[in-house]
């Protein structure tokens, strides 16, 4: 019989008072808003309205540097090229500040690495092949903090370089022209959690405005607002916060995407079977962004970039259609990798503080993917690499007990190249010290795991009896969306429900479909990958869910996604 391995804490009821100064919104949103640390009501209301606060982009340590670098390039006709990722981040950051560049009068081009070929960040071949063109300046987006011998060797060739970059800035100081990144010591800007794109964003925004002070030509055929469904696209698919200053842009950069999409964005929304003027966060978590990312995982990026950045209807409903080729074909492969991961995992790993899984039959472009399942399967960081006869790539997930890249940096005497976050990294390591690396990092979680509680948690809002559940509450949440990192979908207990019905769903009955009662009502609820219970499920159980809505048949109903069983 399943037995639940998740921990069910329920957050401390709000204030009175606190609920009191929010009494035009349901009790229950109130909660969740209180829970997220909006402990202000005027703060709070804030966050509600998608308030933005200060937007000042010369608050970002280098950016007057960045920009008046790039607009003398513009005056002067110098070529300018935009070195990007090719994840979903770095494409959607790539195509916009090129945009903007162009917009501007500038003469750019752009660069995106081959993820098998040249791996992620600045290389040498690449940087001289730029400097063989012509190139004079170089701005690097959601790449570049950690590449201090391939910036020193752009300047070589004559080029100059402006890092534009979120991720933790390494110790190795850097020969550029500017750097903007907030985690830089001394960076004043207040939000820290800027994904590559939000900072391109923040980027073209100071020149827009530096060009509307000073025109270089003449005003510019775009406006910032105009870029922000890229912003979105970006923010979302990279899993950054959407709190703050991201929260904002993502909310206009959606409501663009609803009411002005783009040639490309909008042949993507149909490619995927999605209603246009219906995007959300969700639209692009699990279809629109997983698109983007597919072209970078198994083949090229440049078809995505080349989608976002289409001018014609035709030329994007065809690049969209390759789009989701891409996407079944990385789907595909991921769900052979997965499986062959966790077989190793359970025959070789079982009970090691860390997951360390090394083969030759993960495709580079996956392992991101496959590391991230493992993590959310075991509840321990999880690292998958793609084994090369001389250098190896991996890819690591974490838990949020465990910092991956600063575990990563206590290893870097062994790695050629690494960085990342708290919950995500990547590195390229010699074959030969993949055995070294194993073993230190095991060591090092060991120690910073040493007697934590590896139970994974589900915190939910609030304890409720199922009637409370309505469409009053379902209009309620949806103001407190875009749901994502920082800012979780909210999540309701009921006890004692009954189950009138249920059946094994999807793919070897992978996922649970049931039938509940609450006493007055009955409800429709599907618990993803939850379908051992299938044989096993107790008349009357206690559910952790979300309330959402789900249409079928052109009928809409609320529906309890359910995200862990218990027993009553």
């Amino acid at each position: 019989m399943p037995t639940t391995t998740k921990r069910w804490l329920i957050a401390q009821p709000a204030p009175e008072s606190f609920l009191a100064r929010l009494s035009d919104l349901h009790p229950l949103a109130a909660q969740a808003l209180y829970n997220r640390g909006l402990t202000d009501p005027v703060e709070a209301a804030a966050f509600l309205e998608g308030h933005l606060g200060p937007d000042d982009p010369f608050r970002l340590h280098g950016m007057h540097q960045a920009v008046t670098r790039l607009r003398q390039a513009i005056r002067a006709g110098e070529p300018i090229a935009v070195y990007g990722d090719f994840d979903a981040d770095g494409v959607t950051a790539t195509a916009l500040l090129v945009l903007a560049l162009r917009a501007l009068g500038g003469r750019v081009q752009h660069y995106i690495p081959h993820r098998v070929e040249e791996g992620y960040g600045l290389n040498i071949r690449a940087l001289g092949e730029l400097a063989g063109a012509g190139v004079r300046v170089v701005v690097t987006v959601d790449c570049g903090i950690r590449f201090p011998r391939e910036i020193a060797y752009a300047r070589q060739q004559g080029m100059d370089v402006i890092v534009t970059d979120h991720h933790i800035v390494g110790e190795e100081p850097l020969d550029a022209v500017a750097v903007v990144n907030p985690h830089q010591p001394g960076c004043p800007y207040t939000y820290k959690y800027l994904a590559g794109v939000g900072l391109a964003y923040k980027l073209a925004q100071a020149l827009l405005r530096a060009n509307h002070r000073v025109p270089a030509r003449t005003d510019p055929p775009l406006q910032a607002e105009d870029l922000l469904d890229l912003v979105a696209l970006g923010t979302v698919a990279d899993l950054a916060p959407l709190t703050g200053e991201n929260r904002s842009m993502v909310l206009r950069g959606l409501r663009r995407i609803n009411s002005e999409p783009r040639p490309g964005v909008e042949a993507l929304i149909r490619q995927a079977g999605l209603r246009p003027g219906q995007i959300d966060e969700t639209a692009i978590g699990y279809a629109l962004g997983p698109r983007l990312n597919a072209a970078g995982r198994v083949a090229e990026a440049e078809t995505a970039f080349r989608l976002l950045t289409a001018e014609y209807p035709e030329e994007a409903k065809r690049l969209a259609e390759r789009l989701d080729r891409l996407n079944q074909e990385r789907q595909r492969i991921t769900a052979e990798a997965q499986e062959r991961a966790r077989e190793i995992a359970y025959i070789q790993e079982a009970g090691q503080p860390l997951l360390f899984i090394a083969d030759p039959r993960f495709p580079a472009g996956v392992v991101g993917l496959v590391a991230s399942r493992l993590a959310e399967e075991f509840y321990r960081p999880a690292v998958v690499v793609e084994l090369g006869e001389e250098t190896s790539r991996g890819s690591a997930r974490s838990i949020p007990e465990f910092h991956i890249t600063q575990a990563l940096d206590a290893c870097a005497d062994l790695l050629l190249q690494h960085g990342g976050h708290a919950a995500a990294g990547g590195f390229t390591v010699r074959t030969e010290n993949l055995p070294r690396l194993k073993a230190r990092l095991l060591a090092l979680a060991a120690e910073g795991l040493e007697e934590k509680d590896l139970t994974p948690t589900i915190v939910a809002d609030a304890e409720v009896p199922l009637q409370e559940m309505s469409w009053t509450l379902w209009e309620a949440l949806q103001r407190l969306r875009p749901f994502g990192e920082g800012n979780p979908e909210p999540i309701f207990v009921s006890r004692n429900v009954q189950v009138r019905r249920h059946r094994a769903v999807g793919t070897d009955g992978a996922h649970l479909k049931l039938l509940l009662f609450d006493g007055r009502a009955v409800w429709d609820g599907i618990a993803f990958r939850q379908g051992d219970w299938a044989d096993h499920l107790p008349d009357r159980i206690d559910i952790a869910y979300h309330l959402q809505q789900n249409e079928w048949n052109g009928e809409t109903r609320l529906q309890l996604n359910i995200q862990d069983i218990q027993p009553a």
